[in-house]
């Protein structure tokens, strides 16, 4: 199955993080952070804005950064069935991954 090229991938992204960031906490953001926030963005479409989840698909923000990485990885290697969490996990490495399950937990989910 053909994959998506690094840098169509990161526009389309890019794409979803300019909807759903605002831009003052962009510009506030260091390179690495924007980094991980763009590839963050890209799970929006199912898991809504910065993985606040409004029902239908589990929420990411505020979970164990462990537990999510562990997740992106079973997807990642085929260990945990999914729809289509697998394609989107096989796009980057075990420190993107990484990175993105750090980036979930350290959102302030709203009591």
């Amino acid at each position: 199955m053909p994959q998506f090229p690094f840098a169509r991938r990161l526009a389309a992204a890019g794409a979803l993080l300019a909807a759903s960031t605002s831009p003052v906490a962009l510009a506030q953001a260091t390179p690495a952070e924007r980094e991980v926030r763009t590839w963050a963005a890209s799970c929006a479409a199912c898991h809504n804005t910065e993985g606040r989840s409004l029902g239908g698909m589990p929420a990411l923000a505020g979970r164990s950064a462990d537990d999510l990485y562990r997740a992106l990885i079973e997807f990642r290697t085929g260990k945990r069935p999914a729809t289509v969490m697998h394609q989107h996990a096989r796009g980057y490495t075990e420190d993107e991954l990484r990175r993105i399950a750090d980036w979930f937990a350290s959102v302030k989910i709203a009591r």
